[in-house]
């Protein structure tokens, strides 16, 4: 049965404000899995630009005596080289650890906020979910 007006709108806020933490938990944790597995990227490009006479052309002693315009060059042409791979290996991380945690399974159905009737429960050991028969064999992957 439907709800009334107050509690249909303040259970919209409670779902929104749910459904926007657990975004903002996913895009956390993929902004540090991206960090970390691209941090060799982020380091190569860095010197690599930094170094370079056309670019910043920095007067580090490492600039000086190790780097030069050619082996600056092909810093930054390994560090975008090497960026391809690296992407794909953190999309592969990011993906096994939101399906290990469930993380997708946490954003709950505005149907909790029209109409009386869903529950709340735990599907095993994963995230809260909402269903009318909390059924088990839903998956967020197939």
């Amino acid at each position: 049965e439907p709800r009334s007006p107050w509690c249909c709108l303040a259970w919209s806020l409670v779902i929104g404000t749910m459904n926007s933490l657990v975004f903002l938990l996913n895009l956390l944790l993929m902004f540090v899995i991206f960090t970390i597995v691209l941090l060799p990227t982020i380091v190569v490009v860095y010197f690599g630009f930094q170094c370079h006479s056309q670019v910043l052309h920095s007067s580090a002693r490492y600039c000086k005596s190790i780097l030069d315009d050619n082996s600056s060059s092909a810093l930054i042409i390994l560090g975008f080289v090497i960026m391809s791979p690296l992407l794909v290996v953190a999309m592969a991380i990011y993906c096994s650890l939101a399906r290990r945690l469930r993380l997708l399974m946490c954003f709950q159905p505005y149907s909790l906020a029209v109409y009386k009737g869903g529950r709340w429960c735990r599907r095993g050991e994963g995230a809260p979910c909402c269903a009318r028969g909390c059924n088990t064999q839903l998956k967020a992957w197939v």
